[in-house]
């Protein structure tokens, strides 16, 4: 498991976005609004930065 950190700064995406619709448990949905909340983000602002988060430190494996 890896020891990196997903740190919440200031809001990063200004310009062009599109709408993505995704079905999400309902037990992480209240993990990001206790994020939010603690964090004083919106919901979508915590999803944008763990996607990015994600999408930046994806190690893909071939099988």
């Amino acid at each position: 498991m890896s020891d990196k950190k997903l740190v919440i700064s200031s809001k990063k995406f200004r310009g062009d976005s599109s709408v993505v619709s995704v079905r999400l448990p309902n037990d992480m949905i209240e993990k990001l609004d206790v994020i939010a909340e603690q964090t004083g983000r919106t919901r979508n602002e915590i999803i944008q930065k763990c996607l990015v988060f994600s999408i930046e430190n994806i190690e893909i494996i071939d099988k």
